[in-house]
């Protein structure tokens, strides 16, 4: 066991890494205006701004992982925050639309090689109770840098103009980037060398070892499956042909399962442990994960297209009626983190149930806003209920997810939870804005909109079925064992 302050300054870095890739992915909702306007940039060239990043950081997330299982993680997390940083550089200065969907690309697969690290590093140096105060210290960051993106996305915004205020939401990384580069070189416990001789032939016996163990055949099948899983759901409104990718992509899925099956069989180690979707834990947790992340990272889409479209409301209002959300959503995730090893799968319950009620509560308020009854900044209100649920749901259900996870695959399972965290949001805001724009041809703006979080919380519901289930389950199995 690692000594206390050392594994307490690690989650540090890790949060501040967390937190600059999180801040990016929510402060681009309240950009792309004015990066339409500064650039000249076309719909398509907007939604690639928005889909090039998740693509990457969805490809790359899994390989990503198991890399940091076998050569180290803190070295792959410290990759990863330089190209993401460098990528945020090249971002800011990108002189036309092309330019910046590439450093959008670039900048995923910074992102999808530091965020497993993170879960795995969690995951390697803390234990029991600490390590679910961890994690709720990662939900809490992970709810105040979704819900100030916006925010400062509309300030910067306001600050610099049209042509530079778009510039500055891809720039405002680079400072904490490069901190949290000098501060991981300082804290990182330094990597040892560990047996043989250092001749070249143990050299490149080591290196035989780690690309068998890191499964490259494997990595390229997964690889590709999420490409052209992810694929129709990001291009289908401007290139319906794309969803010929999605039987390829369940295709290829089919054949990764068996390519690690076999290279199991051949005594190596795969990308992916497959045993570990015995462990009912795991597969339950990472099918929640995936409902609660299709519907409720749309609802920020979904919000921000209201108030900007549907209201006439500016960047800053619109990031403005998220901040009680953001301040729940951390003070959730630090209460639930001490708690959840006491009550388990409750809290996501609870969390659950909690986000249903702040949906229906948005439905109203727009209707009755509508109607001529009420403020629209009574929406704040019901997203700080959507907020707390964030902090009860998902960094507790990421401590249940992986509790019984081995070590050795601690990077690549957080992955592939993460993984269904991507795909669940890329086709949630693809399914959902997709459905609200076109019941805007026959209706208004409050009824696509209610009808936008009427989606969503149908599949919440879905979610708490799971959970619910799940936790019958779990009371039954310790009824059994009691009795024997």
């Amino acid at each position: 066991m690692t000594r206390d302050p050392i594994r307490w300054r690690i989650l540090i870095v890790l949060l501040g890494a967390i937190a600059m890739s999180l801040i990016s992915v929510s402060i681009v909702n309240v950009a792309l205006p004015s990066v339409q306007e500064g650039l000249g940039a076309s719909q398509s060239d907007l939604q690639w701004v928005l889909s090039g990043y998740a693509l990457t950081f969805g490809v790359v997330l899994v390989a990503a992982g198991r890399a940091g299982d076998i050569m180290g993680r803190g070295g792959i997390f410290i990759i990863g925050v330089t190209v993401f940083t460098a990528a945020s550089i090249a971002s800011g200065l990108a002189p036309n639309a092309t330019a910046l969907n590439a450093a959008r690309f670039v900048q995923g697969v910074g992102s999808g090689l530091l965020n497993p690290q993170g879960v795995g590093m969690i995951q390697q140096y803390f234990r029991g109770s600490e390590r679910g105060r961890a994690f709720g210290y990662f939900g809490s960051v992970v709810g105040v840098s979704v819900g100030i993106g916006p925010l400062l996305g509309g300030f910067l915004i306001e600050l610099g103009g049209t042509d530079i205020g778009w510039r500055l939401t891809f720039l405002v990384n680079v400072p904490i980037g490069v901190l949290t580069l000098i501060l991981a070189f300082a804290w990182f416990p330094r990597p040892l060398l560990s047996g043989g001789p250092r001749g070249s032939a143990s050299v490149s016996h080591r290196l035989l070892h780690i690309g068998r163990s890191l499964d490259p055949v494997g990595s390229l099948l997964l690889g590709l499956a999420v490409f052209a899983v992810l694929l129709p759901f990001m291009e289908a409104r401007t290139s319906p042909l794309t969803w010929l990718w999605l039987p390829a992509g369940l295709a290829l899925v089919v054949a990764w399962v068996r390519w690690e099956r076999h290279y199991a069989r051949l005594g190596r180690s795969p990308m992916v442990d497959l045993n570990i979707f015995a462990t009912r834990s795991f597969t339950n947790g990472s099918l929640i994960m995936t409902l609660y992340f299709l519907g409720m990272t749309s609802i920020w889409v979904l919000v921000a297209l209201y108030m900007q479209e549907g209201i006439n409301r500016t960047a800053l209002e619109a990031g403005t009626v998220g901040i009680p959300s953001a301040m729940m959503s951390a003070f959730a995730a630090n209460w639930a983190g001490k708690r959840v090893s006491r009550y388990g799968r409750k809290v996501v319950i609870g969390g659950l149930g909690c986000a249903i009620v702040g949906l229906l509560l948005c439905i109203t308020v727009i209707l009755l806003h509508a109607g001529g009854h009420i403020s629209p900044w009574w929406l704040m209100a019901s997203l700080a209920l959507v907020g707390t649920a964030q902090g009860a749901v998902v960094s507790p259900n990421q401590t249940l997810t992986l509790a019984e996870v081995p070590l050795a695959y601690a990077g690549s399972s957080g992955a592939i939870m993460q993984t269904g965290q991507r795909i669940g949001t890329s086709v949630g805001i693809a399914v959902i804005t997709a459905a609200v724009f076109g019941l805007l041809k026959v209706t208004s703006w409050p009824v696509a909109a209610a009808s936008g979080f009427g989606i969503i919380a149908l599949v919440i519901c879905t979610a708490l079925v799971v959970a619910i289930k799940d936790q019958r389950d779990r009371v039954r199995s310790g009824r059994r064992q009691a009795k024997s």
